[in-house]
């Protein structure tokens, strides 16, 4: 159930869409979080204080383990989470300057998949949109 755009949001988050170029090819990574048993795009919650797109980057950094740099706004996406609460994400497009995975307390594995395979590996629709927008807006 999604929540109504004009409500007050109760929980705000922001992520990426962390693109590359692999062998000329536009890849996506997505990550698996074990708690949820769940494939889904890197996002987390603001901390107070700080702004959506420091959020988007320190939430990117922390489940995968890559620095990156913020394109283009990509989506807003508004839901109930899984208490209830209307939340409220917003999505960057983002290339990666640095870093690598490594399994933590949030993400366990990581996969950069193309546009079609990370569409059929996602688990949620609303993230399936997120990447239709991101593929509206992406590098050629």
């Amino acid at each position: 159930m999604s929540a109504k755009k004009g409500d007050d949001i109760e929980v705000h988050a922001a992520g990426g869409v962390v693109w590359r170029r692999h062998d000329g090819d536009l890849e996506v990574l997505l990550v698996h979080r074990p708690k949820y048993g769940d494939w889904s795009l890197p996002k987390g919650k603001l901390d107070r204080g700080e702004s959506e797109a420091d959020a988007a980057r320190r939430e990117v950094l922390e489940e995968t383990g890559l620095r990156c740099e913020l394109g283009p706004e990509v989506a807003v996406c508004r839901y109930l989470d899984g208490k209830g609460r209307r939340k409220q994400v917003r999505y960057w497009a983002m290339t990666v300057a640095g870093g690598s995975f490594a399994v933590n307390d949030e993400v366990d594995a990581v996969r950069w998949l193309s546009l079609a395979g990370a569409g059929k590996r996602l688990t949620y629709r609303r993230d399936v949109d997120v990447l239709d927008a991101f593929a509206a807006v992406r590098p050629r």
